[in-house]
This record gives structure tokens, C-alpha cells and sequence, in this order.
């Protein structure tokens, strides 16, 4: 259940997540104290807010409660059971932005301080805004569990903020085959959900991106974003040096990528000491540069508010000639052909 970089044994989830697993379980008839024994979490670690289990105690927290529950759509009762208030700092921050847009921003920027092992990205498709979950680990048993805990999560807040008009339009698509009895799916997202789609994704109207936050308020987000941050540092000492250099590059304050030497400064070591840990990793940074501009590339281009000169640039290609040979490595077409076949009905 590992992210790239994260070690299984190290504490960066927190424990008050078991303890609302431990809850649901024990709604389902469950044992808690067998649950947390069979999961080598000691009763006292959920006790407090503030304490930390590893990855794999949750990793087996989660497995025991399938297990011992026989429930394969237990995940998304758990998720639904992540109220708002779960996410702490994250949710805060979130809220209190000015449109959804913006929360949704702050969401993604600070999404593995609660879920350190998945990845969760936003863009717009079109007339569609795109929010899609990524599980960077393995482990096939926990994968549908996970999605289901993330998507239901997702779809709780998102309905508290804005109701059914989520749903009007909206559509789910779903990596996992369709279950035997998917009732509580389409109960959950709709009738407009899609099975075995090869992506995890909410799609809904971009209009609603503009839609304002009834809660908006610029010194609590401060705050929270300024909590978030201490969070992301906390998990970024448990993480591998590359995470660490993906991060900085993506929370740039412009749309061009820092140089290796900006990176290292921020790192507060030499340049020569990076490129040595990298390669250590197996990485190279400008390999982890052409990945960031890949992703960026190909969200500029679903946006069509570019032309492609100014995707280069804003990529911080000096030649349009260099990028349009870097993406077609990419994709293996030009950028403007890639962009024709997305227009297509």
C-alpha cells in the first residue's frame, strides 16, 4: 500500500481514521479489540487526535474489516462516514476559498497529508471539470476499497456544499469491473456511472467551478493553508528525496519549472548532493521535470485557452519546435493533432 517514497512502517496516517473504521466495524457487529489486535494498532493510539499509525497498520486495519465484515462495498461506507470535519486543517482550508475552483485547488495541493498513498488531480476536459484519483501503490486486495473510501469522501462534501446540482449532468467513472450488486454505487453517484472505465474520476459541469464558497473567508484559510504546511512538511520527512523535488516543482509560484540549482537551494543542499540522492533513487531530475511538464502539457491543451506557442512558453521552452518534439516522444502525435482528436464528439 506503499507510495513511492513512503515506507510502510513509518506513522503518517492519522489514527482518528482507524478509529472511524473501528466504529463502522463495530456497527457491523465486529470486534474492535480483535480488529486492532489483528492489526498490531494498540487500543490507546486512537485514544488522541493528535497520534499517528503506520501505513501498514492501516493497510491491515482496512483488510481485516473487509475480511472480517464479508462487505466488498465497505469502503463506501467508510468513505461516507469521512464527514468534513475528518479532514481537519484540509477541509478548512478548502472551504473557505473563494469558488469551488479554488477549493478544489487547495484539495488537490494538500491531498496527501490525509492520503499519503494516492494522488488526486483536477483539470478541465472541455465543457467537463475532471477531478481523478490515482492510488500510487499495488496491493490488488485494498485497491476497489480505497477508490470507494476516496470517491464516496469526495462525494459527501461535495453534496453538502452543493447539493444534487452536482449530480445534474455529472457522471462517475470507475476503474474496477461492476460489481455483482451495485446498488449502493449508483445510489451513491447517480444512474450516469461507469464501470471498468481504466480511470477513477468525477466528472461534472465546469460552469459549477465558478459557483462561489458559502463559507469563504481569507484570514481562515490562511490559517489553514498555514497548518496544511506544517502537515506536508511532517510527511515530507517520511518521504524519498525525489517526492520531496515533484513537490517543489509543482507548487511553483510560476508556470515555470525551477532549475536544479533553485531546487537544491530549497532543499538546503548542494546541487552536486541532489543530482548523488536522486540517482541514489534512480531518478534523474530532468526526468522528473519532463514528467510535471507532460502533465502540464496535456492540461493545457484539454483547456483550449492557449495556443500552442503559448503552452510552450508557458512550459519554459524557448523554441515551440522543442516542445512539439517533446511531446510527440510524449504521445507519440503533435501537440495540435492531440488536441484535434479531444475536440472530436
Amino acid at each position: 500500500m506503499n507510495a513511492p517514497g513512503i515506507t510502510g512502517n513509518l506513522p503518517v496516517i492519522r489514527a482518528h481514521y482507524a478509529d472511524i473504521l473501528c466504529q463502522l466495524a463495530e456497527d457491523r457487529g465486529l470486534q474492535r479489540s480483535r480488529l486492532l489486535s489483528d492489526s498490531g494498532i494498540r487500543p490507546s493510539m486512537l485514544g488522541h487526535p493528535e497520534n499517528f499509525i503506520t501505513v501498514d497498520q492501516f493497510s491491515a486495519l482496512c483488510r481485516e474489516s473487509l475480511v472480517q465484515s464479508g462487505d466488498p462495498a465497505l469502503g463506501l461506507e467508510y468513505g461516507k462516514r469521512l464527514k468534513f470535519t475528518t479532514h481537519g486543517s484540509l477541509a478548512q482550508a478548502a472551504i473557505s476559498c473563494d469558488t469551488l475552483e479554488q477549493a478544489l485547488t487547495v484539495l488537490i495541493k494538500y491531498f496527501q497529508i490525509r492520503f499519503v498513498y494516492m494522488k488526486l488531480s483536477f483539470y478541465v476536459d472541455g465543457r467537463e471539470a475532471v477531478i481523478q484519483l490515482d492510488l500510487a501503490h499495488s496491493i490488488e486486495d485494498l485497491y476497489r476499497f480505497n477508490v470507494d473510501v476516496v470517491m464516496a469522501s469526495l462525494m459527501d462534501v461535495n453534496l453538502l456544499l452543493f447539493g444534487q446540482r452536482l449530480l445534474d449532468g455529472g457522471r462517475c467513472l470507475l476503474d474496477f469491473p461492476e460489481p455483482e450488486d451495485a446498488t449502493a454505487y449508483r445510489q451513491l453517484f447517480g444512474s450516469q456511472i461507469t464501470f471498468g472505465s481504466g480511470v477513477n474520476q468525477l466528472r461534472f459541469k465546469g460552469v459549477f467551478l465558478d459557483s462561489p464558497m458559502s463559507l469563504s473567508n481569507p484570514v481562515t484559510r490562511r490559517i489553514a493553508e498555514a497548518q496544511c504546511e506544517e502537515e506536508m512538511r511532517f510527511i515530507e520527512g517520511a518521504t524519498s528525496v525525489s517526492n520531496r523535488v515533484i513537490r517543489l516543482l509543482e507548487t511553483g509560484k510560476s508556470q515555470r519549472l525551477p532549475a536544479l540549482e533553485e531546487v537544491a537551494e530549497r532543499l538546503q543542499m548542494s546541487a552536486r548532493t541532489l543530482r548523488r540522492q536522486l540517482a541514489a533513487e534512480g531518478v534523474r531530475f530532468q526526468q522528473l521535470q519532463d514528467s510535471l511538464r507532460h502533465r502540464r502539457a496535456l492540461e493545457l491543451l484539454r483547456r483550449n485557452e492557449l495556443t500552442i506557442d503559448e503552452i510552450a512558453d508557458a512550459l519554459g521552452y524557448s523554441d515551440p519546435s522543442n516542445f512539439g518534439r517533446a511531446f510527440r516522444k510524449w504521445e507519440g502525435i503533435a501537440p495540435s493533432a492531440w488536441r484535434r482528436e479531444r475536440r472530436k464528439p
